[in-house]
């Protein structure tokens, strides 16, 4: 299914920096930017940041969006193309990331995945969400929003201040979007993805306390098919992880090297190995 509305979007939050590697954020159900704000300020000193905007009313499948995001990311890398790319896909984006990586295996340097909903298939409350979500007037989708804000954060970690704008970025998006994405996510089959082909170095980034989805083992198994990779697992963090204040996003990535000095980010190279292992 593919219903045309505004095209997807790269945004960018300060002026572009072509000596810095390229950063492309992929976000989660909301479409939105929001996640990576709180976490902007530690990032920009080492990338050049990208967030994918996804329209409030898209209705595009799977093949339109990796074809797009493809596209969009293609035209960045031709503005220079020597310098390193990092895809990041938080939950919902986590899944848009690895069918990038999968079926565009040149197009990233570096892959990182925080609390993928890659698992969602599994999950019998996406299918029914997918089902209640398209028949609610606006007024009870708002508030159904509401209620499913504690499963997507740790309260006591995050500012009221991000939990409004999370909360506002989650009811912009159209009901009948919201299921449609919900739809997409109960269809996701990780098996049937040409994981062989991503040989780049991969982090995947998997809070303790996700009431949302298992993403502790979601991360087990997702080891199993990316054998070049690293898990770090997140104690008493939620689904939104990138939310919370204590977290500073860049000090987890870069004793992992996925985050490395201006001056040595050319050794960010896709054949440096990563042997895969857990840290807690």
């Amino acid at each position: 299914m593919s219903i045309k509305t505004k095209a997807l979007r790269l945004l960018t939050s300060q002026a572009t920096d072509p000596s810095l590697p390229l950063f492309v954020f992929l976000p989660g159900m909301d479409g939105s930017a929001e996640l990576l704000r709180p976490q902007l300020a530690g990032l920009k000193a080492a990338f050049d940041i990208r967030c994918l905007s996804i329209p409030a009313d898209d209705l595009t499948g799977w093949d339109g969006l990796i074809q797009q995001i493809a596209n969009l990311i293609s035209r960045e890398k031709k503005r220079s193309p020597s310098r390193p790319l990092y895809l990041c896909g938080e939950s919902f984006g986590g899944c848009l990331a690895l069918k990038l990586a999968a079926h565009f295996p040149r197009l990233c340097d570096r892959l990182i995945l925080i609390n993928p909903a890659s698992s969602a298939s599994r999950q019998p409350w996406i299918a029914w969400g997918a089902s209640v979500s398209q028949r609610l007037p606006s007024s009870l989708y708002r508030l159904s929003s509401l209620g499913l804000l504690p499963f997507l954060i740790a309260p006591q970690k995050v500012s009221i201040l991000s939990q409004r704008n999370l909360l506002a970025a989650m009811q912009s998006v159209s009901p009948p979007s919201a299921a449609w994405r919900l739809s997409l996510l109960s269809q996701f089959n990780l098996e049937a993805l040409p994981l062989e082909r991503i040989e780049q170095p991969v982090l995947v980034l998997a809070s303790r306390a996700d009431r949302l989805l298992p993403s502790v083992e979601e991360a087990a198994r997702l080891g199993r098919y990316l054998p070049n990779s690293q898990t770090v697992l997140l104690p008493g963090s939620g689904h939104a992880f990138l939310l919370e204040k204590e977290n500073r996003f860049s000090h987890i990535l870069k004793p992992h090297n996925f985050c490395v000095d201006r001056n040595d980010f050319q050794l960010t190279s896709p054949n440096l190995s990563a042997r895969s292992r857990v840290t807690a």
